[in-house]
């Protein structure tokens, strides 16, 4: 299967790039600099979540310590802040998962800006990374967390994208607080309705989030909707 990553260059993007290319994809990694996109080392392979291999694996994936051909990962110069190269690069494509986020010193928007490029140019399959505790998972969190997150300065920003991407289909991954830790020895997708009460969202690792966004990539079970990664 042909993956396009969005955002391919940030700590999600290339955990999503590194297991895409695991899995036996090939991945369209798109960002604004994308030599900074480097091909996995071949130790890097074969293994989804916290470098243990994960019971989701297909046949005909990569082997650990067998280097990825290079002609899998094709990166593109994009830029969500740029419509004409953003529409040019996602024109075509078929299966879109996001690892689009906030840096330090983007222009308000930029997450509504990289929605509406997407939902623009129709892919059969959108996979987005949003924030759990914001717009349709507000009700799940804790009245704490509510109340922290209505401070967030990019908080409409992502609403308003997360809604762009219900509206066209899409599905969107509400994520607790990442982290680069690797991630326990199980991990699960839950509909938003079946979110577990907590005073705090859990901790979930970047390579959980990866997974669970590609096995939706791979086999839709949460079109339209939204989902959860959870670990453990």
């Amino acid at each position: 299967m042909e993956i396009t990553v969005l955002a391919a260059s940030g700590a999600t993007g290339r955990e999503l790039t590194r297991q895409a290319l695991a899995r036996g994809h090939t991945v369209i990694a798109i960002a604004r600099n994308p030599g900074r996109i480097l091909l996995p080392a071949a130790d890097a392979l074969g293994a989804d979540v916290g470098g243990r291999p994960d019971p989701a694996r297909r046949a005909g994936s990569a082997v650990p310590g067998e280097a990825v051909d290079p002609a899998r990962l094709i990166r593109v110069a994009a830029d969500v802040r740029d419509p004409d190269s953003i529409a040019a690069a996602l024109r075509g494509r078929e299966v879109i998962v996001s690892g689009l986020g906030v840096a330090k010193g983007d222009r308000p928007g930029v997450l509504t800006e990289g929605a509406r490029a997407l939902a623009a140019a129709r892919p059969g399959r959108i996979v987005w990374l949003g924030a759990f505790g914001t717009g349709p998972s507000a009700a799940a969190a804790g009245p704490l967390t509510r109340t922290l997150l209505r401070l967030l300065p990019d908080r409409a920003d992502k609403e308003a994208a997360d809604a762009i991407i219900l509206g066209a289909g899409g599905t969107v991954f509400h994520a607790g607080p990442l982290s680069d830790s690797p991630s326990g020895p199980s991990r699960r997708t839950l509909a938003l309705e079946q979110a577990p009460r907590r005073v705090f969202p859990a901790r979930v690792s970047r390579a959980t989030v990866a997974a669970a966004m590609l096995d939706e990539a791979e086999n839709p079970a949460h079109a339209g909707a939204v989902a959860l990664p959870l670990e453990g």
